[in-house]
């Protein structure tokens, strides 16, 4: 995928990498036996689904924006990382030239640049981030060690909000809370079109077209399966393009409907 605009905004995949999760593990959906049965061209031979990983870059004015930063350098056999900045590079940009980073949300694979070894990757660049988020992983009782290692060097170039917030020209944040207390989807708009950047929203767009998936590490499942049905019941048979955090090539699509199905459709089957 090499990227797509909104009006006359760019917008530029930045892969990072791929993870894999057995779907039938992770994405679940309640009173169907195998879900799965009738997606099987979701997943890959042993059953996993493959996650694409990294970020999107975002030109508008004056601000150099990327919609989250990818998993860094982990190579677990599941989850594997190192791409980013040399997507970055390939699209004529160095770190320093970042002014600003938004995340979805807080989770290793959305944050993995953030930080190298306690230094600031973006030096230049603030930090927006739910502060549901911010307080969940760094800074309250239940913050995880790890997550204070890698993002508490963020602190002076962090900027935090608590509902729909402007962040830069066409970009908006709106809380989209479930997967995580401060989850948030990105709103990108210019002369008349939009996309909306769902971070983990939803992992395989079958959680898009069929109600009542559950992820396995949503926080709050209910709430995940609301903000969802939300985002579909308000985008479904627009021309607003959807870009998840996990897509396959992070290929952004449409929703359809006729009559009580939905299909995800993208941009070259419009």
């Amino acid at each position: 995928m090499t990227g797509f605009g909104i009006g006359s905004l760019r917008v530029t995949p930045l892969v990072d990498g791929f993870g894999l999760e057995c779907a039938r593990d992770v994405l679940t959906r309640a009173g169907v036996g195998d879900p799965w049965a009738e997606h099987a061209d979701q997943v890959d031979e042993g059953g996993d689904l493959r996650l694409a990983i990294g970020g999107y870059l975002l030109r508008t004015g004056d601000r150099v924006v990327l919609i989250d930063a990818g998993v860094g350098t982990i190579d677990n056999g599941r989850y594997r990382g190192g791409a980013f900045l040399e997507s970055l590079r390939r699209e004529g940009l160095e770190p320093e030239d970042v002014t600003d980073v938004v995340f979805t949300h807080l989770h290793f694979d959305h944050v993995g640049w953030a930080t190298q070894k306690g230094q600031v990757v973006f030096p230049r660049a603030t930090h927006h981030v739910h502060e549901a988020d911010w307080e969940r992983f760094v800074t309250g009782p239940e913050a995880e060690p790890g997550a204070v290692r890698k993002l508490s060097p963020l602190t002076d170039r962090l900027a935090t909000f608590g509902g729909d917030t402007p962040i830069a020209p066409g970009l908006d944040a709106r809380p989209a809370v479930g997967h995580t207390p401060g989850s948030t989807v990105y709103v990108v708009s210019d002369a008349g079109e939009k996309a909306v950047f769902i971070g983990d929203l939803a992992h395989s767009v079958v959680e898009l077209v069929e109600p009542g998936w559950s992820f396995h590490f949503d926080a709050d499942p209910v709430a995940a399966m609301q903000a969802r049905a939300d985002l579909v019941e308000e985008f479904v048979d627009t021309e607003v393009l959807i870009a998840g955090g996990h897509f396959p090539d992070f290929r952004p699509g449409r929703l359809r409907s006729a009559g009580d199905t939905i299909t995800w459709t993208t941009n070259e089957e419009d």
